[in-house]
């Protein structure tokens, strides 16, 4: 019960004082957005994006190919990286995940070797039942965020899930490959003929979404694919 109390006041604190730092809870100045530049500063990012081959590649090792993976951060639960997530995906914020699109993207702009090797991002897509309910999908607002300070394109109407298959939190290894398989499909082949897709999302685990999302991407012409994720889980 009090667990549910703090949870709710914690809510309710932050819809009345939208402009106190998300993870220390402190005013922010007025060029500080989300986070302070403490919070900011301590946040465990990876450097992935500074290599050419990150160990993340790893995980989709004999199963799709896939040119570059980075992710942002270590994902690691009870810390600001999880509430991070928790604001872009379930606030009802999407500015948030563009704010952290744009953050990532000055990185990649300024230190990613590859990054100019991309010709388009796409946001994994979200089931129209979802998005119906959520109001939008994260993945599409980060890739806004990135597509804004790397200008590389980004297309929202590429890929879309055709079926509704519940959330993938709960699930191992095997179970989210089974509970993404033939959940998605390429609407607009034309779009992605022949160039390097880049595959957007907030969180990278098991890699089963991100891997049904590029083998469609494969079958339907993509000459290769890359992943760019906000965290990744160890």
């Amino acid at each position: 019960m009090f667990r549910f109390v703090s949870e709710w006041f914690i809510d309710f604190w932050d819809v009345v004082y939208p402009n106190l730092c998300l993870g220390c809870k402190q005013t922010l100045d007025k060029q500080e957005k989300l986070l302070c530049v403490h919070c900011r500063m301590n946040l465990p990012e990876t450097g992935y994006h500074r290599e050419m081959e990150s160990e993340l590649i790893y995980r989709f090792a004999g199963k799709v190919k896939v040119e570059h993976v980075a992710a942002h951060y270590r994902f690691v639960k009870k810390t600001i990286i999880q509430k991070l997530i928790h604001e872009i995906k379930y606030k009802d914020r999407p500015e948030s995940a563009v704010l952290v699109g744009q953050w990532y993207g000055h990185q990649l702009q300024q230190e990613c070797p590859w990054i100019n090797e991309i010709d388009l991002l796409i946001g994994v897509p979200l089931h129209k039942k979802r998005l119906r309910k959520r109001g939008y999908n994260q993945a599409d607002c980060i890739a806004e965020g990135l597509s804004e300070t790397t200008q590389l394109p980004m297309r929202d109407d590429v890929m879309v899930r055709i079926r509704f298959n519940g959330s993938q939190t709960r699930r191992n290894r095997l179970q989210r490959w089974l509970n993404v398989e033939t959940v998605f499909r390429v609407a607009k082949p034309d779009a992605i003929l022949g160039k390097h897709v880049a595959l957007v999302d907030d969180v990278l685990t098991t890699g089963a979404t991100l891997e049904a999302c590029a083998i469609e991407l494969h079958r339907a012409g993509c000459r290769s694919v890359s992943v760019l994720t906000i965290a990744a889980t160890k």
